[in-house]
């Protein structure tokens, strides 16, 4: 598939957007983390709208909620958007509860259309992943990254590579059922 000149516009649009971003608990900048997710779509056959959506699946969540998701319609169109908005949990600063927010996101995911479906596990397994190579490098200390603790990170991503088997079963729904596998289980939240 090649990639146009709109897609350009995408790659730069996320790098200045996300330009001062890291990675929880990391100097890695945030942009390594798109283009993963990126990269990852594109590998699995991802459309250009898909790879669009992949760069800029944090935006609206992180840089600016429905005015941001609004600019990106206008810049990328209507299906890029929607994709953007099925990847996204919160538009608001500060978020909500993490837990309510986390059931709430996965309660309709299953029923997802599976060109979002595609990014937002094409991100999960690239933050498991993450989570996962940082758990070997700091042990427990990573959980104090994330809301949810051990505890909740673990049961998030448990659930989600649950769903994903069933609503988007294949290699890389098995991908994130065994990166999480190595998430530590039980025990108190650090």
């Amino acid at each position: 598939m090649p990639l146009s000149t709109k897609f350009d516009a995408a790659l730069t649009y996320a790098s200045e957007l996300h330009r001062t971003q890291v990675r929880k608990g990391s100097n890695i900048p945030y942009v390594g983390h798109l283009l993963s997710v990126c990269s990852r779509v594109i590998a699995e056959g991802g459309t250009e709208v898909q790879s669009i959506a992949a760069l800029l699946h944090d935006a609206a969540e992180d840089q600016g909620g429905l005015e941001r998701l609004a600019d990106i319609r206008r810049k990328f169109g209507e299906e890029v958007a929607a994709i953007v908005a099925d990847c996204t949990d919160s538009y608001v600063e500060p978020k909500p509860e993490w837990r309510p927010r986390k059931e709430a996101y996965l309660a309709p995911l299953r029923n997802k259309p599976k060109a979002s479906l595609l990014i937002s596990l094409c991100d999960k397994v690239d933050n498991a992943e993450a989570i996962l190579r940082d758990y070997g490098e700091i042990g427990d200390a990573v959980w104090a990254r994330f809301t949810g603790g051990r505890e909740g990170t673990g049961w998030y991503y448990r659930t989600l590579a649950s769903i994903f088997q069933t609503a988007y079963p294949g290699r890389l729904a098995d991908t994130l059922s065994r990166v999480v596998s190595g998430f530590p289980t039980g025990g108190r939240a650090t």
